[in-house]
C-alpha cells in the first residue's frame, strides 16, 4: 500500500445517483477515474492491473444504511474482488489506513520473508495502522476458503516474481548506477508500480547498500 493523490472534482455521476433511491456508486465514470487515480492497481494488495475492478468502500455503508459513505467520493477506492471479499469483515469496519490522505509508507514496512508476507508498524500506532497491516497480511495469507486460498496464492506468486524482477536489476545497478538499471529501477520504484510498498520497503531495509536508491524514493 502506497500514496494515492485523488483528483478531483468527484465524478458527475456519484451526485446524480445519490438522489435515487437505488442508486449507483460504481459508474462508469467512477471506474474510469478511480482506475486512473490508483494506476489501474488495488490500493490493498497491489496487484496490477486489475482485471475485474470492484468499487471498496473504506468505511461501509451497511447496505446503504450510511448513505453518506456510499457515495463520498473519498470513501471509495479500486480494488480487486479478493481484497475486497477479505475487508468485508467487522474487524475492519473501525477503519483502516486512509492512503489517499495519509501516507502508508510512514506507519509500516512491508516485507516479502520466506515466502511470507510480514507488515511491520514503524513505531507507536494507533487500531488503525495494525488493522491495516493485518488486512494486508491477510490478503497474501487467507486460507478461509478454498477460493480465497487460491487467490492468495496468486498473489503471492505474483508478489515473488516482482520482487525477483526487483532485486535481478539491483544486482545490475551496482555495476550500471548511470544506465539502464538506473532508468528500470526508477520505474520499479515508483508508486505507480506493482507491489511498490514491498520495493520501496525493501530499499528502505537496505538504504546503507543503496542511499542513492533510498534518496530517489524519499524525494
Amino acid at each position: 500500500m502506497v500514496k494515492i493523490e485523488r483528483s478531483y472534482p468527484a465524478p458527475a455521476s456519484l451526485v446524480i445517483e445519490s438522489q435515487k433511491k437505488n442508486g449507483k456508486y460504481n459508474g462508469e465514470d467512477v471506474i474510469r477515474q478511480l482506475v486512473h487515480d490508483f494506476h489501474d492497481k488495488c490500493y490493498i494488495c497491489e496487484m496490477k492491473p486489475v482485471t475485474d475492478v470492484q468499487v471498496e468502500h473504506l468505511l461501509p455503508h451497511r447496505g446503504g444504511e450510511y448513505r453518506d459513505r456510499k457515495f463520498d467520493w473519498d470513501n471509495l477506492f479500486l480494488s480487486c474482488p479478493h481484497c475486497n471479499q477479505v475487508k468485508n469483515k467487522t474487524k475492519y469496519d473501525a477503519g483502516i489506513i486512509d492512503c489517499c490522505k495519509e501516507d502508508p509508507e510512514e506507519f509500516l514496512l512491508f516485507q516479502l520473508e520466506n515466502d511470507s508476507v510480514v507488515v511491520r508498524t514503524l513505531s507507536e500506532h494507533d487500531g488503525k495502522t495494525q488493522r491495516t497491516a493485518d488486512l494486508v497480511e491477510e490478503t497474501f495469507h487467507c486460507m478461509n476458503t478454498g477460493s480465497l486460498t487460491h487467490d492468495s496464492e496468486i498473489r503471492l506468486q505474483d508478489l515473488q516474481k516482482e520482487m525477483n524482477v526487483l532485486y535481478t536489476w539491483l544486482g545490475r545497478y551496482k555495476n550500471d548506477k548511470n544506465g539502464r538499471a538506473k532508468r528500470t529501477l526508477k520505474g520499479l520504484l515508483s508508486r505507480e508500480s506493482a507491489y511498490a510498498g514491498f520495493k520501496r520497503s525493501y530499499i528502505r531495509l537496505h538504504k546503507k547498500e543503496y542511499p542513492e536508491l533510498d534518496a530517489m524514493i524519499s524525494a
